[in-house]
């Protein structure tokens, strides 16, 4: 398909698609200046977005609908998609368990800044210093790798965000009777030589968030023996 006759188009904008069940087709939804894109969703629709910032063509399914309008909306998606980035990934989400990405776009939730948690005191080497850093700064970046897990078998041993890095532990704390595992980051005291670093004996891993790099774990294997 030509995009010759297609009008220029506002990238900021999100295009919004609802599902004909009688035509069988997906027909474009002309929006009000003042009206909320979730104000769109609705439990018998089928709704197509295509979301310019995050390179996204969303399916969003109401809990009302069947299985064959869910089947026709996923054979049409990839035409519509095609007529704006053929590089834009197709993604479905039902309403009820749609995902954070989704929330964000439509404006269900705000995105997370990560450079707020970037900020933070210097650290000076002392344990007040150490405990403020983390409580301020490194809390949100401790969800993240909480969230994403470590794999059998390894450990992490540092963190790079952006261009700091910091050395992760894990300590057992005593708490009220109860041992708990605690995880902590904490600028690295050794200073790391300008140039090439070749991270030797550490597998790194990215966290990515809309195509772009959260965050970088160097993992380490661990010496336990699987039984």
């Amino acid at each position: 398909m030509s995009n010759e006759n297609l009008p220029e188009l506002d990238k900021e904008k999100i295009i919004v698609f609802q599902y004909n069940d009688e035509l069988n087709e997906f027909q474009e939804l002309e929006l009000e200046e003042d009206i909320e894109i979730q104000e769109l969703l609705d439990p018998d629709f089928v709704l197509l977005f295509v979301d310019f910032t995050r390179y996204r063509v969303w399916i969003w399914h109401g809990s009302n609908t069947t299985t064959r309008m869910k089947f026709i909306a996923a054979k049409l998606a990839p035409s519509i998609r095609d007529r704006y980035g053929i590089g834009f990934k197709i993604a479905a989400v039902d309403e009820g368990n749609e995902t954070l990405g989704f929330k964000i776009a439509i404006g269900l939730e705000e995105e997370v800044d990560y450079t707020e948690a970037q900020t933070g005191p210097t650290y000076e080497g002392t344990e007040e210093d150490l405990e403020l850093f983390k409580s301020l700064s490194r809390e949100k970046i401790l969800l993240l790798l909480e969230k994403a897990g470590v794999p059998e078998g390894y450990e992490i041993k540092m963190v790079i965000v952006k261009n700091k890095v910091f050395g992760y532990k894990e300590y057992d704390r005593n708490y009220l009777g109860s041992a708990i595992k605690e995880k902590q980051l904490f600028p690295l005291k050794e200073d790391i030589d300008d140039g090439p670093y070749l991270a030797e004996k550490y597998i790194p891993r990215m966290l990515f968030s809309f195509n772009k790099v959260v965050l970088i774990e160097l993992l380490q294997k661990t010496d336990k023996k699987n039984n």
